[in-house]
């Protein structure tokens, strides 16, 4: 019996294409940002224009945050 949670493999025969992966978030000097456990800030440097990671200003301390930006939202 399979496992109906797994995820369905694709085959190299198949003639569907594969779900396209998500585009990397990227952040810019000043982008306003939402943060899931720091709240809302502003972007005031970024690494490797914006897709390593994002040094953060939420008013109270800066935080350095690294992709994959998990909790991180561009507003």
């Amino acid at each position: 019996m399979t496992n109906p949670t797994s995820p369905r493999r694709h085959l190299p025969t198949s003639p569907f294409r594969t779900a396209a992966p998500p585009p990397a978030k990227r952040f810019a000097v000043g982008d306003r940002v939402s943060h899931d456990e720091f709240g809302l800030g502003r972007a005031i440097s970024v690494e490797g224009d914006g897709t390593i990671a994002v040094l953060v200003d939420f008013g109270s301390r800066q935080e350095r945050i690294t992709a994959p930006f998990a909790k991180l939202f561009l507003l």
